[in-house]
């Protein structure tokens, strides 16, 4: 199954590694991080999807209380090893499909980090949603990141991939084959024509499966739960304010931040 893969590879040491060295927050995480910086020092956050912790350093000294939790168990290790001098954060091997163990309105703010809700099913990520909604508490936020299918639309698209820069337009041109090969089923008027995909992209070496999603189909599947929903661009972190930006926008991921019903 897809959604074992996905688990079973970040528990490898490699990717282990690459992410516990991770530090630097994201433009579009920038942006909410001082939108909310004020607020934070009264907040107790959930960071589902923690990896090796590259959102802790930002946010476990200045929130109220600090939870990180992974549904990879080597991603929690490498955590408590990285922060084992911190006495601010709690860290728990934890999967978002299944939050029982935290009470309902339990948090003001949750983060799910660096678009680790598109690697489970369709189906798993509305229950994703649902069991933030439950532990969240009416009126905190939830903010995560989420692959762009205009962006993989973009990626998929021969003629885009041309540049003056003949070296540019050569690794574009191998990336694309790369990108097709390992989606031999998927054609770019498929793609125009879906709200969302699964397919196997660059993600450390086409090993996942990746969920790909429009801004608009995103959002719709928000409103069962959440509201007053604000897109971001990833590379500009700066909000998308109208429907015609988020139709241009071809960022590979954009971010999401609204507030639990």
């Amino acid at each position: 199954m897809a959604g074992d893969r996905n688990q079973n590879a970040y528990t490898t040491a490699r990717i282990v590694q690459h992410y516990a060295q991770l530090g630097a927050l994201q433009p579009a995480e920038k942006t909410v991080f001082d939108l909310l910086h004020d607020r934070l020092p009264g907040m107790k956050m959930l960071d589902i999807g923690v990896g090796g912790g590259r959102t802790t350093k930002h946010f476990a000294a200045i929130v109220a209380d600090y939870t990180g939790i992974d549904y990879s168990a080597a991603m929690i290790a490498a955590c408590k090893q990285r922060f084992a001098a911190s006495s601010q954060a709690l860290f728990a091997v934890c999967d978002a499909r299944d939050l029982s163990q935290f009470r309902d309105n339990s948090f003001d703010l949750i983060l799910f980090s660096f678009n680790g809700i598109d690697y489970v099913s369709h189906v798993d990520r509305l229950k994703v949603f649902q069991e933030v909604c439950r532990v969240g508490k009416p009126g905190g936020y939830f903010f995560f990141s989420s692959h762009n299918l205009q962006g993989l639309e973009h990626a998929f698209d021969a003629r885009k991939q041309l540049s003056v820069n003949p070296f540019k337009t050569y690794v574009n041109l191998v990336m694309l084959g790369l990108l097709r090969c390992f989606n031999r089923s998927l054609t770019l008027k498929q793609l125009q024509a879906s709200a969302h995909v699964v397919v196997r992209d660059e993600s450390h070496n086409f090993c996942l499966q990746t969920y790909y999603v429009r801004p608009e189909e995103q959002l719709s599947q928000l409103n069962a739960h959440f509201n007053n929903a604000t897109v971001y661009a990833w590379k500009s972190g700066l909000a998308l304010t109208g429907a015609s930006e988020l139709v241009a926008n071809a960022d590979l991921w954009l971010y999401y931040l609204c507030s639990i019903d």
